[in-house]
């Protein structure tokens, strides 16, 4: 009611006041502070940062985002449509990552033996199909950046509220949660395979000896040595996608001026609250009709509390963040450890 808004209102004034002296310590203080937080004052806390981070859901039941089936409606079909041309290839690109054995042994022999040409040969002949792989990776990861932008602004759009794009979206909204899906599904596989990085660090030790002895080789001319250096720092990155996902969402802030920057981060921290709802609501889950919709639903959380975290000024683990980071690790933590250990590794 109207008396209980008002007092919890006043009840956050003061809190805020009596702790505006301390703030700055407890801030760095605080990055996970969810894990551990278990004092009464610190849950009631939580409690009205709930209320305040949806604030929608006091004027009904939260939407419910159908990941299964959501179809594109005619509004969204221009934008649903570049987006799904880009999503069709994110199957493919996972099942090549999850079987890239690498050039390990050829590697190790051709070191090993210097002067043996046709080891050397055998080497390079294995590594330059798979690099020709990692360069797809590469632009795929550039054309999925597009893609995201695409979906940010049909989602952050004016004169709506990030839960009415999500009510009114929900086919677009669903690709946005397959692009995280993805992002970290790719992330994980790629922090498990060393083998990634040792074949590009081989390439690139071959291109460079043999340009100092004058040759040039004809891989050269698929991955020339200004792509080789954009790979390079693509790979460097633990987890290289959801890095380009995040430089994308900043500069799509930063470049949209007259959008305020509330508009894409209570998109994000709107999704992320609705996933959690979801998540720790049976009479939700229940709706579920595929059992891998609970892990899904589950990457998505996570994913765009790390988008959050990197383009909000204070970040998503402030005490001002709106989204309930307790909760959401709480739900986390409610699953198999194997099927969540990699989703709490990436907040972490």
């Amino acid at each position: 009611g109207e008396g209980s808004v008002g007092a919890c209102t006043c009840f956050w004034r003061r809190m805020c006041l009596e702790s505006e002296g301390s703030r700055e310590e407890e801030e760095e203080e605080e990055e996970f502070e969810c894990f551990t937080m278990t004092s009464p004052q610190k849950g009631l806390m939580g409690n009205l940062l709930k209320v305040l981070a949806c604030a929608e859901l006091e004027h009904g039941p939260i939407v419910f985002l159908d990941f299964e089936h959501a179809q594109p409606t005619e509004a969204e079909t221009a934008v649903w449509n570049q987006v799904s041309a880009v999503l069709e290839e994110a199957h493919g690109i996972l099942a090549e990552l999850q079987s890239y054995n690498g050039a390990g042994q050829e590697i190790r022999e051709a070191i090993q033996n210097p002067n043996d040409l046709q080891l050397q040969e055998k080497a390079w002949n294995a590594v330059c199909p798979l690099v020709a792989k990692l360069k797809r990776f590469y632009e795929f990861s550039l054309r999925l950046e597009n893609a995201l932008r695409s979906l940010l602004e049909a989602l952050t759009s004016p004169p709506y509220a990030p839960m009415q794009h999500l009510e009114r979206e929900q086919a677009l909204a669903k690709q946005f949660a397959e692009i995280l899906h993805f992002t970290l599904s790719f992330d994980e596989l790629k922090m498990t395979n060393p083998a990634i990085q040792n074949d590009f660090s081989y390439y690139r030790r071959t291109i460079s000896r043999n340009r100092l002895n004058n040759q040039q080789l004809e891989a050269e001319n698929e991955v020339n040595n200004e792509m080789a250096n954009r790979m390079s720092l693509f790979y460097a990155e633990a987890t290289p996608m959801l890095k380009t996902l995040s430089n994308a969402t900043t500069k799509f802030v930063s470049e949209n001026k007259t959008l305020p920057i509330e508009d894409t981060t209570d998109c994000l921290s709107t999704m992320a609250c609705v996933c959690r709802v979801m998540l720790e609501t049976p009479e939700y889950r229940c709706r579920f009709t595929n059992t891998d919709t609970m892990l899904f639903c589950m990457r998505v959380m996570v994913g765009v509390i790390i988008l959050y975290d990197h383009v909000h000024p204070v970040g998503a683990f402030a005490k001002t963040s709106k989204i309930d980071m307790k909760g959401c690790i709480k739900v986390l933590k409610e699953q198999p450890s194997n099927s969540v250990e990699g989703l709490l590794n990436a907040l972490r």
